[in-house]
């Protein structure tokens, strides 16, 4: 007989009566100063990134294991989690003294693996999402007669996940108009919803997911449960392919809205969270941020006050230059172009005074790849700093007026990934060309100094710059200079004095690059 579902009553007495501050802590409620003049409402953080664990999921997993009968801990615990829960659960079965086997899929992020045997439990890597690691630990717990901690389908969890915002109410008593909050399997939108419903219906519980890992918002509009194909893994404490029967019961119910968001709006979301509390969140703890943005966009609302959980901080440290170029994208704070210039002495440097020149106040150039390949016309990839969304058409359109054809791709995927890359290679036109590496000061007129200071009749036939938030720029440059102007090209360099380093005998650059002999 399938058992009675719990009313939002009976969910307000078990967060009221959950255990879980034997091993978690009320987490701040912070106002995030600079995102909320930005935005024109307060935006305050819950920062549940400050658990011990570095997430929400300790609340849950300790409530339901807390109230395990001293039988099912001597047989151990099980789950299945993407890195979240399962640092929850082995923390838990320390305190508690059980065994703890954790079962992962492949695609969890080193950090959360070694984070959860550092607590002591057991790991078992299966799968790639959430949902093949569940089907397996099932198959486990059949297999050695272990107790099932599950990460979000379960009243217990559900309700130790509720205490969250029963701090956030506590915490906040004055106008808050929404609560926003990721979901994957919806553990915590449920508590969430189930106490701020109960307590005060009137703010807004609004659920956020990645455009790629929708499951919710998806079974929710077919009022069904609905499994999802595949998920996206950038967000990988969210990434669930089917939501739990509980939580879709609830969120179905309680949840007033669902929002997706992007990989972009997210990394930009990471930046803004690092802005005001210079923590760094992992993607779905960011989720949450990323919503309100959009959600004030197309809203254009003014001096309301919204709740975002930062629901996780598990970020490994080799994603953050992904995060960091994608924050740019997510902003609009850089714009990319594919732009054609004549292959003619002195256009280069007269494409350069347009980039200084172009209208709406200075602007740096955060990345310039050119190889020179045709002798009419050359292709150049530029990246520019804008003052703010929806600038890189007028940039394009300034380009044109000015002579040069300009190609907008600051929306083009190919070309953030991969082309912006792959720009170079073989040229039989760079003839007597040198290759050297410089480093310029990251200030203006650094690249005029250099143009200035070439002999007329040297061609540039290769030029690659990436801006890397440092206080000097790495540059390369391949420069075509007859043997017979040697002296005057070590007079130049002498009085540019950049300091440099000539490549033109490195074998990665002669297999790539270079003239290939005839």
């Amino acid at each position: 007989m399938k058992p009675k579902s719990l009313t939002p009553a009976d969910y307000l007495k078990k967060i009221l009566t959950a255990r879980v501050y034997d091993v978690a802590v009320e987490t701040p409620l912070e106002p995030a100063r600079n995102l909320s003049r930005r935005l024109h409402n307060k935006i305050l953080l819950k920062r549940e990134d400050q658990q011990a664990v570095r997430s929400f999921k300790l609340r849950g997993a300790y409530n339901k294991m807390a109230q395990l009968t001293a039988d099912e801990l001597a047989r151990g615990v099980i789950c299945a989690s993407a890195g979240n829960h399962a640092q929850g659960v082995a923390m838990s079965a320390h305190k508690l003294g059980a065994r703890a086997v954790i079962v992962m899929p492949t695609t969890t992020p080193q950090l959360k693996i070694d984070a959860v045997r550092a607590l002591g439990g057991e790991t078992v890597l299966f799968g790639d999402s959430y949902s093949d690691a569940y089907d397996h630990a099932v198959t486990l717990q059949a297999e050695q007669g272990l107790t099932f901690v599950h990460p979000f389908d379960d009243p217990d969890v559900i309700a130790g996940q509720g205490t969250v915002a029963m701090e956030i109410l506590r915490q906040h008593q004055g106008e808050l108009h929404a609560v926003f909050v990721a979901i994957g399997g919806g553990g915590l939108v449920s508590g969430v919803a189930n106490y701020i419903k109960a307590v005060r219906p009137e703010v807004k519980v609004i659920g956020v997911q990645m455009n790629d890992s929708d499951a919710m918002m998806r079974s929710v509009q077919a009022k069904k449960r609905l499994a999802l194909p595949d998920v996206g893994l950038f967000s990988d404490g969210t990434a669930v392919k089917l939501v739990g029967e509980e939580t879709f019961r609830i969120a179905r119910n309680l949840v007033d809205e669902f929002m997706t968001v992007d990989t972009d709006a997210v990394c930009a979301a990471i930046k803004d969270v690092f802005v005001d509390t210079r923590s760094i969140v992992e993607p779905a703890g960011a989720l949450a941020v990323a919503a309100i943005k959009q959600y004030v966009a197309a809203r254009k609302t003014r001096g309301e006050t919204y709740a975002a959980i930062l629901c996780g901080a598990n970020m490994n440290f080799d994603r953050l230059r992904f995060v960091a170029e994608r924050a740019e994208v997510g902003e609009e704070r850089e714009a990319l172009f594919a732009v054609t210039i004549p292959e003619e002495r002195g256009s280069f440097r007269r494409f350069c005074q347009v980039i200084g020149e172009l209208p709406g106040g200075a602007r740096n150039v955060t990345e310039f790849s050119y190889r020179i390949s045709d002798a009419n016309q050359a292709h150049v990839f530029v990246g520019v700093t804008t003052h703010g969304k929806g600038e890189s058409g007028k940039i394009a359109a300034n380009f044109n007026k000015h002579g040069f054809d300009a190609l907008d791709l600051t929306h083009d995927d190919l070309a953030q990934e991969h082309i912006r890359h792959m720009v170079g290679g073989h040229s039989g036109l760079a003839r007597d060309e040198r290759l050297l590496r410089f480093i310029f000061p990251e200030r203006p007129g650094a690249l005029m100094k250099f143009l200035s200071l070439m002999q007329p009749n040297w061609n540039i036939s290769l030029f690659h710059y990436r801006n890397q938030g440092a206080d000097y720029g790495r540059i390369l440059v391949g420069l075509q200079v007859p043997q017979s102007d040697e002296k005057a090209f070590a007079a130049f360099l002498g009085e540019l004095d950049y300091p440099h380093v000539e490549e033109t005998g490195n074998p990665a650059y002669r297999m790539f690059l270079r003239q290939q002999a005839a």
